[in-house]
Formats: C-alpha cells, structure tokens, sequence
C-alpha cells in the first residue's frame, strides 16, 4: 500500500493543533470542492485526499494511531470505512455554500448521511477476537489458522503474522466478516495480538534479553559461553572481570523492525551465582583470596 502523508496533504507539519488542522481543511476543502471545479478529475483526486487526512487527523483516536504506527501501520489497523465513520463536514460546506451531500456523488454513492456522519450503507458487521501467538512466532511471522462462528457457521481462515508483530497489534481481515445487507460490503474481522510470555527470553521493544549464571570464578577469570538464540546456538566470550548485570550484545539477532529493515540486538544479562554451601577444601580456598584482597 501506498504511503499516505495526511499531515503533507493539508500543508502541515506532525505535531500541528486542532485549530490548524481545521484551518487548513476548510482552505483546501472549498477550493478544491468539486462545486467549484466542475468536471476537474485532478480536483476531485485532491478533494478526496483533503477529506480523507481531515478524516484521520481531525479524530483523536485516529490521529493518535497514524502518529503512532505511521501510514502502513494505521492502514492495517483502519479499512476506507474505518476512517470516514462518523466523519460530518457538513457544516463547514454549508456555510461556504456548497453542497454537503459531495460524499454520496464523489465516492460513488457508497456514503449516506446519517447518526451525525457518513456511514457505508448496509455494510456487515466487524468481528473481533483475540489471536495468541508465541514469542516464536511473533519472532519469525509466518501463517497462523484461526476458527470462529459466522451466522452459526464454523469458519477457518489463514492468517498471516508479520515477522517482529507486537503484542497489542491489531491485525484486520478484510471482507471476512459479516455478509452486508442490500448488496452491501461484507464487514471485516479484527484481531487483537496477544504474545504469550517465554520462560527464557524477554523482550524489550525489538531487542531480546536472556539471562544467564555464571561462576565466580568465571566472573573473575573469563570465559565462552553458548547462548540459545532464536536463529540457533550462539558462542559468546565472556571478559575477564564482567561485572554482575551486565549485558553482552550480540547485534542483530533481535526482532524484525516491523515495517522496516533491519533487527534489534541480542542480550545476554550476566548474573554471578553465590553457592549456597561450600566444602571444607573450597572454604579454605575462599578464605586465603580473602587474604589476598579477592
């Protein structure tokens, strides 16, 4: 999908006001409204994307979402109906004396006023649910079944994880809800990602983090350890002195920046074990380094 900059279709800079984005619309709306520029296809173009970054930026929640994951991101959050339910400029085309009724001939009769917005007639209804992948899967992406009941019918539908998703993501399968009315669209299907916590591994952000023990005098002396990534075992060296909580890096073998190139890094998080007990010959030993400063 193409990249959408609303913020550059309105002349604006990220971060502009509520009053500036109003601004800004109401300039361009009228001047490129099709009333004023009868059978003007490069007009009519224009129009629609004013309409649809005033659509986006002038709703709180929308406007956070696009800030927040970007065009591609927010598209896969949002279908074309997602971004102009609720959306009412009627008053701003009426006090320019213009038509207010421009969606239902522009966009092809698909729009009808009403409940305070343009609304997609008889469209289906949306289903959401939640989808729980593993930290592996949600590492490597790949294709995942999911199973729900649509008018009393079991449904199974393929789905498929982007390599590097994040918990909270919200994945939409276009058309695959519920059967529209009148010839209408059918709705779409939601999915809520939900990551399952892994036993050895964390993640922090794209990064990954491990945690691993060693002796003290492992600690002290230096050595190799080898590390279970997820792209296969890995040999490390451990540095002569490492101080406890420090986190030997191994670039690149974190997660996939998501709608981007590149990966995060690998942590290894040192510990040093304390034993709990000591024989009679490793007390002695301890006690003459004692001695000597150690």
């Amino acid at each position: 999908m193409a990249q959408k900059d609303y913020y550059q279709a309105l002349g604006l800079q990220k971060g502009a006001t509520p009053d500036e984005i109003k601004k800004a619309f109401r300039k361009l709306a009228v001047k490129y409204h099709p009333d004023k520029n009868p059978g003007d296809a490069a007009a009519e173009e224009r129009f629609k994307e004013i309409n649809e970054a005033y659509a986006v930026l002038s709703d709180p929640q929308k406007k956070a979402q696009y800030d927040q994951f970007g065009s591609t991101g927010f598209h896969e959050r949002y279908s074309q109906e997602d971004i102009f339910r609720g959306f009412d400029v009627g008053d701003i085309f009426r006090d320019a004396g213009l038509g207010d009724d421009i969606f239902s001939r522009i966009f092809g009769g698909g729009y009808q006023r009403g409940g305070g917005g343009f609304n997609r007639r008889r469209r289906g209804e949306d289903f959401e649910m939640e989808l729980k992948v593993t930290f592996q899967e949600a590492y490597a992406g790949g294709e995942k079944r999911v199973a729900f009941s649509k008018s009393g019918v079991k449904e199974t539908l393929s789905v498929r994880i982007p390599a590097g998703i994040e918990n909270g993501a919200r994945l939409r399968l276009a058309g695959k809800g519920g059967p529209g009315g009148g010839g209408g669209p059918a709705g779409d299907v939601y999915l809520n990602v939900t990551i399952r916590p892994d036993p050895v591994y964390t993640r922090e952000e794209d990064d990954i983090v491990i945690e691993r023990q060693i002796l003290f005098t492992e600690a002290a002396l230096g050595a190799y350890l080898e590390v279970p990534t997820l792209d296969g075992t890995k040999r490390i060296k451990v540095p002569a002195g490492i101080q406890p909580g420090t986190r030997i890096r191994l670039k690149g073998l974190g997660f996939p920046h998501l709608g981007s190139t590149g990966k995060g890094d690998f942590f290894v998080r040192i510990g040093v074990k304390v034993p709990e007990e000591l024989t009679p010959k490793q007390q002695e030993l301890l006690e003459s380094l004692a001695k000597e400063g150690i």
